[in-house]
């Protein structure tokens, strides 16, 4: 069966979750959502065997990821830590991006108008497929999750949500993983 370009592939896709991290846990907007749908969805790439790849900016500043993030991370997921905003302008991030061999990228975290925004873009760029789980980014700021949200569709990131990016994955409901997935988005 042809399926459109666009929806996620279980061959082609990795999860990339960029700076889940301490600093912003009483800064970020909505950040109680953002770290809800973060956990759902790596416990969801985990039961889909997805490679994972998490990032932290500047950890001896920002902190480390965040313990309900990091306690779901698949085994031998480690954080990449990077000082540039762009994940994609960090050798370590670039280089293992590349090792997986996939193709689309789903993108979760902080901030939208910053790293989360340059690595789309950059990726983008690098002729990447670029999905953003709108409901797991955010920014400390409405204003500017709004605006990294904005600049991201329009330069083409395929817009998404926790629970349509699990069910483009399943693909049906006769999936062996549909009922770990179906608890995890209920």
């Amino acid at each position: 069966m042809n399926r459109h370009p666009r929806l996620l592939s279980r061959d082609d896709a990795v999860l990339v979750v960029i700076d889940v991290q301490e600093a912003y846990r009483p800064v970020l907007f909505e950040y109680e959502r953002v770290a809800r749908q973060i956990v759902r969805l790596l416990q969801g790439a985990t039961a889909l065997a997805l490679p994972v790849l998490i990032t932290e900016q500047y950890p001896k500043g920002v902190g480390a990821t965040v313990a309900e993030v990091a306690a779901v991370l698949p085994p031998g997921v480690v954080p990449m830590q990077k000082m540039t905003m762009s994940c994609w302008g960090a050798p370590v991030f670039a280089n293992a991006l590349r090792a997986t061999g996939r193709t689309q990228v789903m993108i979760a975290g902080i901030e939208a108008h910053a790293c989360v925004n340059q690595t789309a873009h950059d990726l983008l760029a690098a002729g990447y497929q670029v999905h953003v789980a709108r409901d797991a980014i955010s920014s400390r700021h409405r204003d500017d999750y709004a605006l990294g949200w904005e600049k991201m569709t329009a330069a083409g990131v395929v817009p998404a949500s926790v629970e349509s990016a699990l069910l483009e994955l399943l693909r049906t409901a006769e999936a062996p993983e549909f009922k770990v997935v179906q608890r995890i988005i209920r």
